[in-house]
């Protein structure tokens, strides 16, 4: 039988524009890595004065319920702190787990099967 190795989760944070924190997100998303995510995000939002968060899924491998509570709760910070949270470049495991979930429509402010799928610098 083979082990299953996951993915080292990477995150790459970047300020394209002042207010706006883009974070390249890297492996997987799992109840191992979650709270590395949800740190990074809760500290930005903390900070203040950030108007938007995109985080950016196109190296995501794999994403499981602990790594969908932690974007449910990164959502909830930001609508406190009045930032815009954009999930972007979603992969199918990503889609198919908001679909399943009930939060398509919660987390992405779209209808289930609209995909955002580039980030784009104003």
């Amino acid at each position: 039988m083979t082990a299953f190795a996951p993915d080292p989760l990477t995150l790459v944070q970047a300020t394209p524009h002042p207010g706006v924190l883009r974070v390249a997100i890297t492996g997987d998303l799992d109840y191992n890595t979650a709270r590395e995510l949800l740190t990074t995000a809760l500290a930005a939002l903390a900070d203040g004065g950030l108007t938007d968060l995109h985080l950016d899924f196109d190296g995501l491998h794999f994403c499981d319920s602990s790594g969908l509570s932690a974007l449910l709760m990164i959502h909830q910070h930001a609508v406190t702190a009045g930032t815009r949270l954009h999930l972007e470049q979603r992969p199918r495991v990503l889609e198919r787990l908001l679909d399943v979930s009930g939060t398509y429509e919660h987390l992405t402010g779209a209808p289930a099967g609209v995909t955002q799928h580039s980030f784009t610098q104003d």
